[in-house]
């Protein structure tokens, strides 16, 4: 068992990682406020694990609900359904929310947890890859809008992350390898040595080797966890951790949500984002040649250059009605600008088709 820390002060709080956690390896009971919980999970993962989590909570009084699965149901009236179980249930302030499943289930609890009496307890359990790495840590919570990912949500950190590796078994070989889209993105935007090391071990994440997969979350829950405790509530640095992210959302909201997972629109999103960085040309193919032998995307579907422009210009790191990408100096090193060539953005973008 690995366990690192988010250092947020008196808010910080453990990661958690190994095999056989779930079924009572690890005891939750310290991370959950009184003497109730509602599990949130989805009708894929819930007859999966929801067992399984049981013995981690001991004698609590647990409540569960399992939505729809998928991108699809990342909405208000998703959250909604939660926060109407929570009031059935007669939850209050000590009531905690623990989300088990993927993004998605995590997204939306969390945002759940943040509206509900103005906020209580969130514990994350995340069963997927894409978000034991990236979405299961660092506190954002939220829906989606029909014009734009993420773009209605809160702030919500969780007061413990459970990542038993395990869950990857019954992954689908697909959302494994939209996952490794976001542990290629830590390598890219800030430890050159951990891209190196992905560029050698590819073949062994793709074929589930448990030791590299355990190396491959816990380094990007190191790197992502610096990186938070470092800005929050993304006033400045933490903007890096959307490298790919502006191309990649405005994929999934021009393609409909779901259509491409979120890891295969940030791989194409990532080239994009390369090939607009002031990059050598073997290094945008190091990063091209990486995300191929991950399985991913690295061209983006045929979008319009209005409907590019359109769901760029509702991502979340506009400024002044200005675009702000995250580019890259060099694999390693990373940094977010409104300085970048317009005429490369209108070929990448198809302004001239």
């Amino acid at each position: 068992m690995h366990q690192l820390q988010v250092e947020l002060g008196d808010r910080s709080y453990p990661i958690v990682i190994g095999s056989g956690l779930l079924g009572g390896g690890f005891d939750l009971g310290e991370y959950v406020c009184g003497d109730d919980c509602l599990v949130v999970s989805n009708e894929t993962v819930a007859p999966l694990y929801l067992d399984k989590l049981l013995p981690n909570l001991g004698g609590l009084s647990v409540d569960s609900i399992a939505l729809p699965d998928g991108e699809a149901y990342k909405t208000v009236e998703t959250m909604q359904c939660i926060l109407d179980k929570l009031v059935a249930m007669r939850g209050n302030r000590d009531t905690t929310v623990i989300a088990l499943g993927g993004g998605v289930v995590g997204d939306v609890a969390g945002f759940a947890a943040a509206c509900y009496m103005r906020g209580v307890n969130f514990v994350q359990v995340p069963t997927t890859l894409l978000a034991q790495v990236d979405s299961s840590v660092g506190g954002k919570t939220g829906v989606n809008h029909p014009q734009g990912k993420n773009l209605v949500g809160a702030f919500r950190q969780p007061r413990a992350v459970l990542i038993d590796t395990d869950t990857l078994d019954t992954l689908p070989d697909r959302e494994l390898r939209a996952g490794l889209a976001e542990v290629i993105k830590y390598g890219a935007i800030c430890d050159a040595g951990f891209f190196a090391w992905l560029e050698d071990n590819m073949s062994g994440l793709v074929a589930r080797d448990a030791d590299s997969l355990v190396y491959a979350i816990r380094r990007s829950c190191e790197c992502k966890a610096a990186v938070v405790a470092e800005d929050e509530r993304e006033a400045g640095r933490r903007a890096i951790l959307n490298f790919g992210h502006t191309f990649g959302h405005a994929i999934e909201r021009c393609q409909g949500y779901g259509e491409w997972l979120h890891g295969e629109a940030v791989a194409a999103g990532m080239i994009m984002a390369a090939q607009l960085s002031n990059l050598p040309d073997r290094d945008v193919e190091r990063l091209r040649a990486l995300i191929v032998s991950a399985g991913l995307p690295v061209e983006p579907p045929v979008i319009g250059h209005g409907d590019w422009m359109s769901a760029m210009g509702m991502d979340k790191k506009v400024q002044g009605k200005q675009l702000r990408f995250v580019l890259l100096n060099d694999i390693g090193d990373s940094f977010v600008s409104a300085d970048y060539d317009a005429a490369r953005l209108d070929d990448l973008t198809g302004a001239a088709a």
